[in-house]
């Protein structure tokens, strides 16, 4: 009987302090104090120990979904930066040089086999404007050296200067032209939008984790306290069926509740080596010192007020949440590049036009013919010839339009087609994830809504349970019930504890789902 009234007198010890707290304002982290036994049980826990913030700050550095989204953010930079290139001016230059024999059977040739070696240069100056426009800048000059003698000018120096510009009017012109630079604007933003959500959420997974391990870990505690109590009454009902006073029956159900709670104990065990590799994961980090888990030693807040109205969270999250400005920006590149295909699904036409100048420069050469000398009027270096051209002294111009139509126009409508098809595939999943934010900020603010009340119920279902447990003693006393009633009584007060915990767990959660879901600027506890 002393044994019994002991295990009990330890039940009802063991909650003590969640009774005495009673009518008064919560302000104790777990709103459970925890007496020495079932501290005790958590201190000799094995586990290395681990902070919130720290497990927030490992999972942020080492976690490959924030790494992933990170990756795609500096891909996006790069497809930013050589679309956006497309519209630097671009310089060129060739340079060449020929040399040729040729036999001549004409009395003109100047030699029986000319000779001549030519040298050929090409600089310049392109780029492409936003509307299509190409303008190109070139400077043509040849230098040409012969043997003939009838070559005025020895060597002879040539230049063309040209300023062209070519207007596409149809295929290629305004969104067609700048389709590719747009979509990767919105592509960028959108991928840093994603790697701040793919922050705010290793955040909030962490977190959730971490409560979980919190969980487990108390609901552990409170599990070996009842197999150990288990054992205890299993001990006393063996010595009163050895001294007769109960019969064989009493031990056999002593053995087999301690065999079910044994095997609880060990379920329990496994989830929280389970829930801690999962951590592990998400922070990249595998506990140190030999430990094989994590233990910790942050607890979830116990005083929750009433959050905002629903719909000034979510206004919030639509205005904040950087998944749905992803999925924003995915829209807004998928539509820029639906106008450029539409623009490219026409035939070509393009006005073509150019001004230009031409020169001529050399060193004369006198010329005999019929008896008479013959010199060039023409003279001057290769800079000369340059400065004929550029300043157009021997103008030159041209104008037309180019034309090109394939037959069916099916490539281009083609690409027309599937372009517009991405557009709404890209609409849809803006809506999806509207619908799903709106739904997902919904759920979490009930939760949240309702936390208070939640924890008061489960605070009641304590102190309900530990007067069930001081009643059942006395009704042990005076034998209205079996011993085997009152450990089941206190399994009942055990299930109440731990439903006390994940009352503050789940408010804990569905603040971190809030704060993830609004980017942080949903002003909720």
């Amino acid at each position: 009987m002393k044994l019994i009234l002991s295990l009990f007198a330890f039940v009802i010890m063991l909650s003590s302090g969640a009774a005495a707290q009673s009518g008064q304002a919560r302000n104790d982290a777990t709103l459970i104090r925890p007496d020495s036994a079932l501290q005790a049980t958590l201190s000799a826990m094995k586990g290395q120990h681990l902070g919130l913030d720290e497990a927030r700050q490992l999972a942020i550095r080492n976690s490959t979904h924030v790494l992933l989204a990170e990756s795609a953010l500096r891909a996006a930079k790069g497809a930013l930066r050589r679309d956006r290139g497309a519209f630097d001016p671009e310089v060129f230059a060739e340079f060449g040089r020929v040399g040729n024999d040729s036999p001549s059977a004409s009395p003109f040739g100047g030699a029986s086999v000319v000779e001549t070696e030519q040298t050929n240069t090409t600089t310049g100056l392109r780029m492409k404007l936003p509307f299509g426009t190409q303008i190109e800048a070139r400077v043509d000059a040849r230098k040409l050296e012969t043997n003939s003698s009838f070559a005025a000018l020895n060597p002879e120096y040539s230049a063309a200067s040209r300023l062209q510009l070519t207007q596409p009017l149809l295929k290629g012109f305004g969104p067609a032209a700048r389709s590719d630079f747009a979509a990767s604007n919105r592509e960028y933003e959108a991928a840093e939008a994603r790697y701040e959500q793919a922050v705010l959420d290793i955040s909030a997974f962490v977190e959730n984790k971490y409560w979980d391990l919190y969980a487990a870990e108390r609901d552990l505690a409170v599990q070996i306290l009842i197999r150990d109590r288990g054992l205890a009454f299993l001990n006393q009902a063996t010595l009163r069926a050895n001294a007769g006073l109960v019969g064989p029956g009493d031990v056999a159900k002593a053995r087999v509740f301690v065999a079910d709670q044994e095997q609880q104990v060990l379920d329990r065990e496994e989830s929280i080596g389970r829930i801690s590799d999962e951590l592990s994961s998400l922070m990249g980090q595998r506990p140190g010192g030999g430990e094989l888990r994590y233990h910790p030693s942050d607890a979830p807040v116990s005083v929750y007020s009433s959050p905002p109205a629903a719909e000034s969270i979510l206004a919030a999250a639509l205005e904040n949440n950087r998944s749905l400005k992803a999925a924003e920006m995915d829209l807004e590149a998928a539509r820029a590049r639906e106008a450029g295909g539409k623009w490219n699904a026409w035939p070509t036409l393009d006005l073509v036009g150019s001004i230009g100048g031409n020169g001529l420069a050399g060193t004369a050469q006198e010329i005999e013919f019929g008896g008479q000398t013959f010199t060039s009027d023409f003279g001057g270096s290769a800079g000369d010839s340059w400065s004929q051209a550029i300043n157009r002294d021997y103008p030159n111009w041209s104008i037309g339009v180019k034309f090109v139509m394939p037959i069916g126009l099916r490539p281009g409508g083609g690409e027309r087609d599937r372009l517009t098809a991405e557009r709404f595939r890209s609409e849809q999943l803006y809506l999806n994830t509207r619908r799903t934010l709106e739904e997902d900020v919904r759920a979490y603010h009930r939760e949240l809504l309702h936390a208070s009340q939640r924890l008061d119920a489960a605070q009641e279902g304590v102190e309900a349970s530990l007067e069930q447990v001081r009643i059942g003693v006395l009704d042990y006393d005076t034998g209205r019930i079996s011993a085997v009633e009152l450990v089941l009584l206190a399994e009942d007060l055990a299930r109440a504890q731990q439903s006390f915990t994940r009352a503050l767990v789940k408010a804990a959660k569905a603040t971190s789902q809030i704060h993830r879901l609004t980017s942080g600027t949903d002003n909720s506890n």
